[in-house]
């Protein structure tokens, strides 16, 4: 026979599942695959976070301190942005991966953070294909970015490009920062 309390608490968690649309987790399921997959979500949220505030703080600044050559700099710069915009797509997509493994449905897709994540991948998609895309195409034709006068056309488009690629780096680290803590918080109300 099973204690009074044990009982109680059963049917609460019931009610609270039906009050939920039946989409928690029975409690036999918070085992080390919900452990994994909150791992995955935090390690890819963080990393991709982690390496855009990396990339704005040091690498960036860096490139233009260091080297002597500006268009070289500038080249370096352009060169790593691809590699952390491919890396943010494969840890946002892993992380939207762990949340539909999470909800054991698709679901997962519809909570804030997860859609903070698909707005940070389709920014990060945009600026890869379409801003950094032209804005090659654009120091190719100036051929030395430097040297082309800012009254330049060439030089003008490129610089406006500049400077919605930076606010779209910017946009995709803020959501980043919400997506994160909306993450790790929903976490610690699952186990609290």
């Amino acid at each position: 026979m099973r204690p009074a309390r044990f009982q109680e608490c059963r049917d609460n968690l019931s009610v609270i599942d039906v009050m939920h649309g039946g989409d928690l987790l029975p409690p036999k399921e918070f085992g080390a695959m919900t452990n994994i997959l909150r791992f995955v979500q935090v390690f890819a949220l963080g990393a991709w976070v982690g390496s855009i505030f990396y990339f704005s703080a040091a690498v960036a600044p860096g490139a233009f301190r260091v080297l002597s050559n500006q268009d070289q700099a500038g080249a370096l710069v352009q060169f790593t942005l691809g590699r952390l915009h491919t890396l943010g797509v494969v840890a946002g997509l892993l992380y939207l991966f762990a949340s539909i493994g999470l909800a054991q449905s698709f679901k997962g897709l519809v909570r804030p953070a997860a859609i903070g994540v698909v707005l940070m991948i389709l920014l990060t998609v945009t600026s890869q294909n379409f801003v950094m895309r032209r804005m090659l195409s654009l120091r190719t034709e100036m051929g030395s970015v430097v040297a082309t006068p800012a009254s330049d056309p060439l030089r003008a488009e490129f610089d406006r490009l500049h400077g919605i690629s930076v606010k779209l780096e910017g946009a995709v680290l803020l959501i980043g920062f919400a997506a994160l803590f909306l993450t790790v918080r929903e976490k610690l109300a699952m186990s609290g």
